[in-house]
C-alpha cells in the first residue's frame, strides 16, 4: 500500500520496524549506539545492483565524492541510490549493472553492443542484489507521452483514461510471469544472497496533478496513480513469492507537482535529472528506504 505522507512519525515507525525485517532477511546487526553510528550493521562484502533508469539516475547533477566515472551509454551515474547504498554499507566488491531504458530482457541479453546482459554481473559470491525493472515493459513513458496528448482535448476531464480503458491493468498482468521469472533466476544465480525488490517512486500525485506544467488531465491523474501503486504491488507479491524482500519507496506528497526541495522525481520540465525521472532527493530517500530495509542508520547530515 502506499504510505500517506513524509512526516516525523512514519519515519520513526519504519525505522522501529526496520529490524523485524533484518531479522527475516537474516542480516547480522550491530546494537550498541556507537557501532550504528559507523553505519557497520551489516557483512555483505558483494552487492550487485540490477535495473532500469530509476536505478541508473540519468542526468542528476549533484557533486559527489566517488571515484566510479558514469557509464555515458546507460546514463548511469554516481548520484544514483545504489552508489550511496554501498558507500553505507561498506562493501568490498560494488557491481551496478542498472542501465537507462532497460527491460526485462536487457537481463538476459545485451542491452547494447558493449554492454553485457545485467544478469552476468550475478555470481555464486555475491550476497545482496538490489532490483527496479518492469517500468519500461510496463511502457512509462509511453503511456505519460499519449496521457500528455490526450489531455490537450480535455485537461478538466479523463480523456487517457477513456483511452487505454482497462489496458494498463492488463499490461500489469501480463508481466506477472516475467517479473516473477526475475526473481527465480537470481535466485538461482546467486542462491546465498539477499534479494531486494525495489519499487517505484510516486510519479503523479492522487488527484488533480499540476496542468499544464505537468500536462495530464485532472481526471487522469488518479487513474495513473492507480496504474502505478497496481504495478508496485505486482512487483511485491512477484518479487515475495519468490523469496525476495519488496522496498517500498512510494511516499507521498513527493510527486512531479511539488516544489523543487520537496519532490522526489522531476516533472516533464526538470531541473535536476531527466523527465519523469528521480533527482537527487529522490536517490537519496531511496537509499535510505533500502538502508532502513537492511538495518542501517540514515546519516547524520539527513536525520538533522
Amino acid at each position: 500500500m502506499p504510505r500517506t505522507s513524509d512526516t516525523a512519525a512514519s519515519r520513526v515507525l519504519r525505522r522501529a520496524l526496520a529490524p523485524v525485517a533484518v531479522a527475516v532477511l537474516g542480516v547480522s546487526l550491530v546494537a550498541s549506539p556507537a557501532a550504528a553510528e559507523q553505519a557497520e550493521a551489516t557483512s555483505f562484502d558483494h552487492y550487485v545492483s540490477l535495473g532500469d533508469s530509476f536505478v541508473a539516475g540519468p542526468l542528476i547533477r549533484e557533486e559527489r565524492v566517488n571515484t566510479r566515472m558514469p557509464l555515458l551509454g546507460c546514463l548511469r551515474t554516481s548520484n544514483n541510490y545504489p552508489t550511496m547504498l554501498a558507500e553505507r554499507l561498506g562493501v568490498a566488491e560494488f557491481t551496478d549493472a542498472s542501465c537507462s531504458g532497460a527491460v526485462i530482457n536487457d537481463l538476459y541479453e545485451p542491452q547494447f553492443s558493449d554492454t553485457p546482459p545485467q544478469f552476468d554481473a550475478l555470481t555464486s559470491e555475491t550476497d545482496l542484489v538490489t532490483v527496479g525493472i518492469s517500468g519500461n515493459d510496463f511502457g512509462f513513458s509511453e503511456v505519460l507521452l499519449e496521457c500528455a496528448k490526450q489531455s490537450l482535448s480535455n485537461p478538466i476531464g479523463d480523456p487517457c483514461a477513456d483511452h487505454y480503458g482497462d489496458e494498463l491493468d492488463q499490461r500489469i498482468e501480463n508481466l506477472r510471469p516475467e517479473v516473477s521469472q526475475v526473481y527465480a533466476d537470481i535466485a538461482e544465480r546467486s542462491p546465498n544472497a539477499t534479494v531486494l525488490a525495489v519499487g517505484y517512486l510516486q510519479i503523479l500525485p492522487e488527484r488533480w496533478g499540476c496542468w499544464p506544467s505537468t500536462p495530464i488531465a485532472v481526471g487522469d491523474v488518479p487513474f495513473l496513480d492507480r496504474a502505478q501503486t497496481a504495478l508496485n504491488a505486482m512487483i511485491e507479491e512477484e518479487a515475495e513469492a519468490q523469496g525476495a524482500v519488496f522496498v517500498d519507496v512510494l511516499e507521498r506528497g513527493h510527486d512531479v507537482c511539488q516544489p523543487n526541495d520537496t519532490r522526489w522525481v522531476e516533472g516533464l520540465i526538470p531541473e535536476n535529472g531527466a523527465p519523469v525521472h528521480p533527482n537527487y532527493l529522490g536517490m537519496e530517500a531511496t537509499a535510505d528506504f533500502v538502508g532502513e530495509t537492511l538495518g542501517l542508520p540514515v546519516p547524520a547530515d539527513e536525520a538533522a
